[in-house]
């Protein structure tokens, strides 16, 4: 009897094809978009939520150079981002922005934008969703839906809500936030 021979293997070619080239390059491409993706989508917004109850009311820092008070049964989103977003959702706030505050501050008042231009002011939100601002120092701008723009000067205050400003009148430095100066 013959004894079984191993079967005779042939060594291997390379054949190039770029059908198998282009889909490899296809592959390698999707999982780096995904990857690119994954890192610029990956990284959620820092949001940082302030509320007071019944007790005393809370300041604190929200940036090198902007400080933020909050009176009792008062609610606030702090988003940090470029420039610094601030939501109101209840009560009062004020702001003291240092005129060399490197970051910039926008205060959202239900679908109003109030700009900061290194000022300290206070933001009052009402019940019926309209709003009370008193500038101490300096400028802000408020942003209306309707595509409004105001400006509100130091020892100013006035009456907004989403169609504009009322009530826009001068005010002693003690009336700016009476709560805020009782501490």
């Amino acid at each position: 009897m013959q004894e079984p021979r191993p079967p005779v293997v042939e060594p291997y070619t390379f054949v190039f094809s770029w059908k198998r080239f282009l889909v490899h390059c296809a592959i390698i491409s999707f999982c780096v978009f995904l990857g690119l993706m994954t890192w610029y989508l990956g990284k959620p917004p820092s949001i940082r939520f302030y509320e007071t109850k019944s007790e005393a009311p809370l300041t604190t820092p929200l940036a090198p150079g902007i400080n933020m008070a909050l009176n009792i049964r008062s609610s606030v989103a702090v988003k940090q981002s470029e420039p610094l977003q601030v939501e109101l959702f209840k009560g009062n706030v004020y702001f003291d922005i240092q005129k060399h505050a490197i970051k910039q501050l926008e205060i959202k008042v239900g679908s109003t934008i109030i700009k900061d231009f290194g000022t300290r002011f206070s933001i009052q939100l009402h019940k019926d969703g309209t709003g009370h601002i008193a500038v101490a120092d300096g400028h802000i701008k408020i942003h209306t839906p309707s595509g409004n723009v105001f400006q509100i000067n130091a020892f100013e205050e006035a009456e907004f809500d989403e169609t504009g400003i009322s009530k826009h009148r001068l005010l002693s430095e003690r009336n700016i936030a009476p709560w805020h100066s009782q501490q």
